[in-house]
């Protein structure tokens, strides 16, 4: 018989997932799930996690090095980040031209916007706290953040992709640099570990099915009460029609225009990997899966991939800028302030660069939100207002930063002749 397909194994454990943890809230089962359910998602994320720093290492150095010279790594690096920032301008945009025509925070009544700013106060004031330590220290500190002092400490950190990037990165110029005999043993190793590596991850995935239903049944059992969720069902509509048209128009648009790939072919081959960014809401846990979909069967070669998707899955963050622009003007609204075209321009920027530095974790976009917000001049504290649906929000923008950096990849690989058919291979 024939083997079930990835993408409906995560599918069917999503639903299972969603259905026993509806069933489980009615029962009264919320320790039950924590105790016993909730940890098989929690092991499955961290084995992600675990992998995500070694993939980007072996696969970063393999394909800098394959480059054999430095015009093609400047050459692929510049298209790589023009086509972000081009896509993250245009998220954010689309953004707040919905929440500006659907006006969500005109809709939420006074005692609504008390209770939620009562029952989230205290997350939404750690999350300033953690803002206004990044807002204080500097203008160029994002560039003195890229550096890493302590290669391992940041290794072991996975909010400090970008440091380890710039390390890998300027390993493998390094041995684009030294003589090729010298180099070729190095870049051997890193080649058969890469392989290792991403024949591991075939092997954990053979447990996503597990791991997102247990990340599913437990998120729905944590969910605040409905009537609070009803509330934001205007902000909730805003952010997700924005991101449905980024992932199932704008992104194919894309693909189909510059890599002449149909619709169907590439949402098929990214499906896996959009279905894991849905249920661990973190790029950098879905890195292994987006390089194996976008190399074997997307035909991205594995120097485009190994060099577009772990940037990509640090600083391309679609999801989270539009997300941004929807929840500033939201809470404006609800706040009853007008922004005007100058303000919401400086959202745009604001945004696009706040995602940029926004870690690949779950609710990382949360924090940068603040900055967005003082820029602006709309108050922190309305924060509380989003916290409640956040969490299923930051599912799906996770999404879409995912179907993002496979399409970008796409985009590069056919501008440099590197696309090509499909290869999956067996487990």
């Amino acid at each position: 018989m024939k083997k079930l397909a990835l993408h409906w194994q995560i599918l069917i454990g999503i639903a299972a997932g969603i259905l026993f943890g509806l069933f489980a809230a009615q029962m009264g089962w919320g320790t039950y799930i924590k105790d016993w359910i909730k940890p098989f998602g929690t092991i499955f994320i961290n084995l992600l996690k675990m992998i995500a720093v070694p993939l980007i290492v072996t696969s970063l150095v393999k394909g800098v090095a394959d480059l054999k010279d430095i015009s093609k790594l400047g050459k692929m690096g510049g298209r790589t980040f023009g086509i972000y920032i081009l896509t993250t301008a245009i998220a954010i945009s689309l953004g707040l031209v919905i929440v500006n025509i659907v006006q969500p925070g005109n809709f939420i009544k006074e005692e609504t916007r008390t209770v939620m700013m009562e029952k989230f106060a205290g997350s939404a004031a750690d999350k300033i706290k953690a803002a206004e330590a990044a807002k204080n220290s500097g203008p160029l500190q994002a560039l003195v953040d890229i550096v890493p002092e302590n290669l391992f400490r940041a290794a072991t950190d996975n909010t400090s992709m970008l440091q380890v990037i710039f390390f890998v990165v300027m390993f493998g110029i390094g041995l684009i640099l030294i003589p090729e005999e010298k180099a070729k043993p190095v870049v051997d190793f890193f080649a058969g570990a890469n392989e290792v590596i991403m024949k591991l991850i075939d092997i954990i995935m053979l447990f996503a099915p597990i791991g997102v239903f247990a990340l599913l049944s437990s998120l729905i059992v944590e969910l605040p009460s409905p009537d609070l969720l009803a509330a934001l069902l205007g902000y909730a509509f805003c952010v997700l029609l924005g991101l449905a048209i980024l992932i199932f128009g704008f992104y194919p648009f894309l693909v189909k225009t510059f890599a002449k790939k149909d619709y169907r072919f590439f949402l098929r081959g990214i499906a896996p990997a959009q279905l894991l960014a849905f249920s661990t809401s973190s790029s950098a846990a879905t890195l292994p899966v987006s390089m194996e979909r976008a190399e074997e069967h997307l035909g991205v070669d594995e120097e485009v991939a190994s060099f577009v998707l772990p940037i990509g899955a640090t600083v391309n963050m679609d999801g989270t800028a539009l997300y941004q622009g929807v929840a500033a003007v939201f809470i404006a609204q609800a706040f009853g302030m007008d922004l005007d075209l100058g303000a919401q321009l400086g959202i745009i920027l604001t945004a696009t660069l706040a995602s940029i530095g926004s870690a690949a974790v779950p609710g990382a976009g949360m924090v940068m939100l603040v900055i967005v917000l003082a820029q602006a001049g709309i108050p922190e504290a309305g924060l509380a207002l989003i916290f409640a649906v956040d969490r299923p929000l930051d599912m799906c923008r996770t999404v879409a930063n995912v179907t993002s950096d496979l399409s970008v990849s796409m985009v590069v690989a056919k501008s440099l002749g590197k696309l090509g058919e499909p290869q999956p291979k067996d487990l």
